[in-house]
C-alpha cells in the first residue's frame, strides 16, 4: 500500500515516524513544503491551494491515502481536501483531541499552535464539545526554531517561557497542535512541570492502520521544497537514522 504524507516543514515527519513503526511494510511518500512554512501566518484561502498542491503532487505517486500532518492545513483544508480526492484522507487535529480527552483529569487543556490553527479555533470548539475547558495560545517563534535546529538551550528555553507563562498551572494537559512542536518537548516539559504532553503522532499512528493494509516493500521517498542547511540534521534528529531525499520546485497550482 502507498500512503502519502504531507506539511509545511520537517514537523510531519514525527507523523512519519509513528506510522512507519506501527506499519513497516508500507510504501510510504513524505512531502515537506520547506519553502513555503511556516503555514500558520496564511490566509485560510493561501493555506488551502498550497494544501491541494501538496495532494496532487503526492497522487502523482499512486497513493491510496493520505495523511494531513500538518495542523493549520488540517483546521483550514482537511474537509476540502476531502471534498476533492477520492482516497481517505486524515488529519491530525481529531485524534490529537481525542487523546487529550482521555489522559486530562480536570478537563482544563491547553492548545499550543501557529497562529493560523488557534485563529482557527478547530481544537478549542472539539474541546468545549466535550465538556472541556480549553485555554488556546499561539506560539508563532516554535516553528522557526525547530526548523533552524534549535530545540533546547538558553534560547529555546526563553522562548517557550515567553509563550507558555500564561498557561502554567492553568492546564493539566497540553496538546502540542503543530507538528514542529514535539522537537520542543522536552524543554516544554521542563517549564510546564507536572503536565500531560499530547502529540497527535501516536493518535494519527493508530487511526491511519484502522484504514490501511499493512503490505508493500516498506520504501521511503523524502520531498521537500527547499533544501536548508540543517535538513539532513534535522531528518536524522527525528527519523533517528540518515535518509536521503529529493528536493523539488515550489509547486504551483494555476
Amino acid at each position: 500500500m502507498k500512503i502519502g504524507i504531507f506539511d509545511s516543514g520537517v514537523g510531519g515527519l514525527t507523523v512519519l515516524k509513528a506510522l512507519r513503526e506501527e506499519l513497516p511494510s508500507v510504501d510510504f511518500f513524505y512531502l515537506g513544503d520547506t519553502a513555503r512554512v511556516p503555514y500558520g501566518g496564511k490566509s485560510k484561502e493561501t493555506i488551502q491551494r498550497y494544501s491541494l498542491e501538496c495532494a496532487e503532487f503526492l497522487l502523482s505517486f499512486g497513493i491510496e491515502l493520505l495523511v494531513v500532518a500538518c495542523n493549520t492545513a488540517s483546521a483550514y483544508a482537511l474537509e476540502l481536501l476531502r471534498e476533492s480526492l477520492t482516497i481517505p484522507v486524515v488529519g491530525v487535529v481529531q485524534p490529537g483531541v481525542e487523546q487529550a480527552l482521555k489522559v486530562s483529569k480536570t478537563k482544563r487543556i491547553g492548545v499550543i499552535g501557529t497562529r493560523g490553527t488557534v485563529q482557527s479555533a478547530v481544537y478549542q470548539n472539539l474541546l468545549k464539545e466535550q465538556g472541556a475547558q480549553p485555554i488556546a495560545k499561539a506560539c508563532p517563534l516554535f516553528v522557526p526554531l525547530v526548523e533552524e535546529g534549535i530545540i533546547n538551550g538558553k534560547i529555546a528555553q526563553s522562548v517557550v517561557e515567553y509563550y507558555l507563562e500564561e498557561l502554567k498551572g492553568k492546564v493539566d494537559t497540553l496538546i502540542l497542535a503543530c507538528t514542529h512542536y514535539p522537537l520542543l518537548k522536552e524543554t516544554i516539559r521542563e517549564y510546564m512541570g507536572d503536565v500531560e504532553i499530547v502529540d497527535s503522532a501516536q493518535a494519527v499512528a493508530q487511526e491511519v492502520k484502522k484504514l490501511a493494509r499493512n503490505e508493500g516493500d516498506g520504501t521511503l521517498r523524502l520531498f521537500f521544497t527547499d533544501n536548508s542547511p540543517n535538513l539532513s540534521h534535522l531528518i536524522k534528529l527525528i527519523l533517528g537514522e540518515e535518509q536521503s531525499y529529493e528536493t523539488i520546485p515550489v509547486l504551483c497550482r494555476l
